[in-house]
């Protein structure tokens, strides 16, 4: 009587302990899920028969074993969907979302499921061009301008020495004055024709201060023209967060992007997603896009930009996409060891090749 009494109290343990694992793997049949999502390809996407992309191809995986009822609430942008976030309104978003320590203090997180990085998308150039747009710049004029100046100065020191004795060469008011600066421009130059000389004792003085300055005027151009055209070559490469300095920099508004412009204090202008900011490049509204590298390479080839933007190969910072929850969700205890379970299948690894 006591042994079977014993075996009855086992056999009803273990149907406790299996009905509690059970639990913890999938949730009540009524309970249905409320998934916040953006429109943001490659990850989520709107086609005529619901959504696809690799965010929502890793939620079917992970539901495969949670066995949950859900349906999907599309929201405008991103500030939105994390607004709804926030205040659950949703019970959690598959959204690429990155994690960082702003958002953490505002939602839960699960595992990251995606590796991204930011980066920079700007409009081709061909290299002549570019070249072309650095020589003649501003700096490459202004010396220019002076250097004629200076030329000018000394064409009219020897135009005041030789016009009375010297009027075959250099006489005349204005004429005289050109044919000063045409010396002085030769002699600079070291062509020295000997069309033209100065006889004057103050003349030669002049002519003489003039070659030697003229070596040294020389030199210095040369040496600041190509120090210039250096200069502006490096300054154009994007090696670093601060470098965006120097450029019109746009973002997608409430993207961690923009978090990372914030934080270096970069004056940025917003747009609502990825594709309104490759509208702003096409018309030339900004030089730069800061964005999810993933995301700006999709859209490029997708609307084949290839041949006009590109994405530098210089990343600012890595990313780590996960699902987010509402703060303190318990949700997140279910699903987490789910998704870390799900990212260990070869079904993930070849979607991952698929969407690379």
């Amino acid at each position: 009587m006591i042994l079977n009494r014993n075996i009855l109290f086992f056999i009803l343990a273990l149907l406790i302990s299996i009905t509690g694992l059970s639990q913890n793997d999938t949730l009540p049949q009524d309970d249905k899920l409320i998934i916040g999502i953006t429109e943001t390809p490659p990850f989520v996407e709107k086609q005529a028969n619901g959504y696809s992309g690799l965010s929502i191809a890793s939620w079917k995986l992970v539901n495969e074993q949670l066995q949950a009822e859900y349906e999907f609430k599309e929201y405008e942008d991103l500030q939105s969907l994390l607004t709804a976030l926030e205040t659950g309104e949703v019970d959690l978003s598959v959204n690429p979302i990155t994690v960082t320590d702003q958002r953490m203090k505002r939602m839960d997180f699960s595992q990251p499921y995606f590796i991204s990085h930011t980066s920079v998308a700007k409009r081709k150039e061909s290299n002549l061009l570019k070249h072309l747009k650095n020589f003649f710049s501003w700096d490459f004029f202004s010396v220019v301008f002076l250097l004629l100046f200076v030329i000018f100065i000394f064409g009219f020191l020897i135009w005041l020495f030789e016009r009375k004795k010297n009027r075959e060469e250099f006489g005349g008011k204005f004429k005289g004055v050109m044919q000063g600066f045409w010396w002085s421009a030769v002699t600079m130059t070291t062509v020295g024709y000997g069309d033209k000389s100065p006889r004057t004792t103050g003349g030669r003085i002049i002519g003489i201060i003039w070659m030697f300055m003229a070596v040294i005027i020389i030199s210095s151009f040369t040496a600041g023209i190509a120090s210039s055209l250096t200069v502006k070559s490096i300054n154009d490469e994007i090696t670093s967060i601060q470098d965006l300095e120097r450029f019109d920099v746009t973002t997608v508004s409430s993207s961690s992007s923009q978090e990372l412009l914030d934080l270096y204090n970069i004056e940025t202008k917003l747009v609502k997603n990825g594709p309104a900011g490759i509208e702003a490049l096409l018309k030339e509204e900004t030089a730069l896009l800061v964005y999810d590298e993933p995301i700006l390479k999709y859209e490029i080839q997708r609307q084949n930009l290839s041949d006009d933007l590109e994405v530098l190969g210089q990343s600012l910072k890595k990313d780590y996409y996960s699902y987010a929850f509402p703060k303190d969700s318990e949700l997140l205890k279910k699903i987490d060891p789910i998704l870390v379970k799900t990212l260990k299948t070869m079904e993930w690894s070849t979607l991952i090749e698929d969407y690379k």
